[in-house]
């Protein structure tokens, strides 16, 4: 029985060392396929990440129009949708004049004032959400036209 013990010990340690450099032999390759896909997913990231960056060298049509819109008509007596579109002239004069109608409404004409700024807000408001976002680019963004 010791010669069996022996052999069955043999080959215990023999399926041992086999198993041993099965692991080892795939442990490698796992190395290898995480190196393969570690450089393909950083070489992936980067192409996305720089179409990504050229994606937004093109956005602002569309956004700016219609963030101008919505708040030309609920903000347009203060201004702030030319500011948005960077008519900062244009936007101080209207919110220049709204303060001056807040100033002078208990006398009754800066209800008149704050009424007008509030009137060209709508109007230019409606225009902006109204035109297509290729012609409102060329118009106001553009071709910097600051009113109407």
């Amino acid at each position: 029985m010791s010669d069996d013990n022996k052999d069955l010990n043999d080959k215990a340690e023999e399926a041992f060392e086999n198993a041993k450099d099965s692991a080892e032999e795939a442990a490698e390759e796992a190395k290898e396929t995480a190196e393969e896909a570690k450089t393909d997913f950083k070489e992936e990231a980067k192409k996305t990440a720089n179409e990504f960056k050229e994606g937004l060298k093109d956005v602002g049509g569309d956004n700016k129009k219609i963030l101008a819109g919505i708040l030309a008509i609920i903000l347009g007596s203060l201004g702030i949708h030319k500011f948005i579109l960077g008519y900062q002239k244009e936007g101080f004069i209207l919110l220049g004049a709204s303060i001056v109608g807040f100033a002078l409404s208990c006398i009754g004409v800066g209800v008149f004032i704050i009424w007008i700024t509030g009137l060209i807000g709508i109007i230019e408001g409606i225009i902006y959400l109204t035109k297509s976002d290729e012609e409102f680019y060329n118009t106001y963004q553009a071709g910097s036209k600051p009113w109407f």
